[in-house]
C-alpha cells in the first residue's frame, strides 16, 4: 500500500468583523481587556421582542467602505462580511495569488449556520406582510448558503474548491477543517476558511425566544447563575498554507493548525452528549502529537446554556484526565455572543491571540461557581501565562463536534 504523504499547515493571516470591532485586533483586544460588545439590541422591531440584548456588529461597520459598489447589491449583510474580513486576512498574510499560478492551487471554504437570513427575513417580510407580488431580482444570489464562499473566489481570483459548510455552531470549524485538510493532503496550496453569520432578524430571534434559551440579562458560561445564550453575529476568516509554502515565500507565520478532530453524538438533535465531545477533543490532540499535558488552554464552546456548560465540562474530564485541573478553560461568548455558524472563527482569532501574546482571555460574568462546572475558568481578567498548545472547542446541534488544536507557530 503506498503511504500517503501529509503536509503541516500554518495560518498566515486573519481577519473579523466582530460586535468588539472592526478588525482582528479590535477583537483580540477586546477579548484580553474584558470587554463586552454584548448591548441594547438595534432593531426595528425590538419593541415586539421579549430578548432586548444581542451582540451586533457595530453601527460604525460600513460594507461600502472597501466593496465595490457594483458589488454591494450582490450581498446580504452575512457576505458583507465574509468579504470584509477576507480582505483583511488576505492582507495581512501579504499573500500574492497572481504570482506562480497561486490562484488556481486556492481553495475558499466558508462556513455558514443559516446564511443569508437578512434577505430570507425581509423578503418575506414583502411576499407575506406586505402582500408583494415579487421578491428582489437578486434574492436567490444573496440568499444562497455558498455566497459568501463565492464572492471570496470571485473578489480574489481564487479557482481551487469553492464551497460553503452548514453544520450549524460547528460550522465554522467544520470549515476550516475542511481547507486544512485540503491542504494537507495535497489538493491546494493555500485556502481562504472561517465563518460568517448575520443571524439577528426578527424570525431568527423569535426562533430563538421560542427555544427558551436566550439570556435576558448577560451571558455567563459556568456561571452557576447563568440564564442562557445571547445571539451575535460578525466574521472571522484566515489564510491557510502549507507550511513549506509560507516558508518558501518568507510568510509570517501566526499558528499551526497542528491537529484537528471531528465527531457526532448520534443520540440527541438539541442535548449534547461529554462522550461526542471528548472523542474530537481527543482526535485533534491525537492528530497534533499532543498530549493531555501539553495543552494550555481551551477556548471552550462555553454557550452559557445549562446543559452546554456542565456537559463540555464533563467531555473536557473524559478527555483530559487529572490535566483537566491544570488547565486555563474560557469562553470568550460572554464577550462576542453566540455567533453561531462564525462563532469557531471568532473563537479562533481568540486561540491565535492566546498563543501569540501568551495571554487567556477571560470568562466574563463569571461570580457564582457552579458544582458542575468546576474547571479553571478564568473568571473575569485575563491571565498572563505560556501558552504552548491550545484547543478551539465548537459543539453544535445535531450533536457535531469539530475541534481544532493549535501549536506555537514553527
Amino acid at each position: 500500500m503506498a503511504t500517503v504523504t501529509t503536509r503541516r499547515v500554518v495560518i498566515t493571516g486573519m481577519g473579523a468583523i466582530s460586535p468588539l470591532g472592526v478588525g482582528a485586533e479590535a477583537l483580540w483586544q477586546g477579548l484580553r481587556e474584558g470587554r463586552s460588545g454584548i448591548r441594547p439590541l438595534r432593531h426595528a422591531d425590538s419593541e415586539r421582542l421579549r430578548v432586548k440584548i444581542a451582540a451586533q456588529v457595530p453601527e460604525s461597520f460600513d460594507p461600502a467602505a472597501n466593496i465595490d459598489e457594483r458589488i454591494l447589491p450582490q450581498l446580504d449583510r452575512t457576505s458583507e462580511f465574509a468579504l470584509h474580513a477576507a480582505r483583511e486576512a488576505i492582507a495581512h498574510s501579504g499573500i500574492d495569488f497572481t504570482r506562480d499560478g497561486l490562484g488556481l492551487r486556492t481553495g475558499v471554504v466558508v462556513g455558514t449556520g443559516v446564511g443569508g437570513e437578512t434577505t430570507q427575513d425581509e423578503q418575506s417580510r414583502r411576499l407575506y406582510a406586505e402582500k408583494a407580488s415579487r421578491t428582489h431580482p437578486l434574492t436567490i444570489v444573496r440568499l444562497m448558503t455558498n455566497a459568501s464562499a463565492s464572492q471570496i473566489s470571485i473578489a480574489h481570483g481564487l479557482r481551487g474548491p469553492t464551497y460553503a459548510v452548514a453544520s450549524a455552531c460547528a460550522s465554522a470549524n467544520h470549515a476550516i477543517i475542511q481547507a486544512a485538510q485540503m491542504i494537507r493532503f495535497g489538493m491546494v496550496d493555500a485556502a481562504i476558511t472561517g465563518g460568517t453569520e448575520a443571524c439577528l432578524s426578527y424570525g431568527a430571534l423569535r426562533a430563538w425566544e421560542a427555544m427558551r434559551v436566550l439570556a435576558d440579562d448577560a451571558c455567563r458560561p459556568f456561571s452557576a447563575n447563568r440564564r442562557g445564550l445571547v445571539l451575535g453575529e460578525g466574521a472571522g476568516i484566515f489564510v491557510l498554507e502549507s507550511l513549506e509554502h509560507a516558508q518558501a515565500r518568507g510568510a509570517n507565520i501566526l499558528a499551526e493548525l497542528a491537529g484537528t478532530g471531528m465527531s457526532a453524538d448520534a443520540s440527541d438533535i438539541v442535548m449534547p452528549n461529554p462522550e461526542g465531545a471528548a472523542m474530537a477533543m481527543r482526535q485533534a490532540m491525537d492528530e497534533a502529537g499532543l498530549a493531555p499535558q501539553d495543552v494550555d488552554y481551551i477556548n471552550a464552546h462555553g454557550t452559557g446554556t445549562q446543559a452546554n456548560d456542565a456537559t463540555e465540562t464533563r467531555a473536557i474530564r473524559l478527555a483530559f484526565g487529572t490535566h483537566a485541573d491544570r488547565l486555563a478553560v474560557s469562553s470568550t461568548k460572554s464577550m462576542h455572543g453566540h455567533a453561531l455558524g462564525a462563532s469557531g472563527a471568532l473563537e479562533l482569532v481568540a486561540a491565535i491571540g492566546a498563543l501569540r501574546d501568551g495571554v487567556v482571555p477571560p470568562t466574563a460574568n463569571l461570580d457564582q461557581p457552579d458544582p458542575a462546572c468546576d474547571l479553571d475558568y478564568v473568571p473575569n481578567t485575563a491571565r498572563e501565562m505560556p501558552v504552548r498548545a491550545v484547543l478551539s472547542n465548537s459543539f453544535a446541534f445535531g450533536g457535531l463536534n469539530a475541534v481544532l488544536a493549535l501549536k506555537r507557530a514553527p
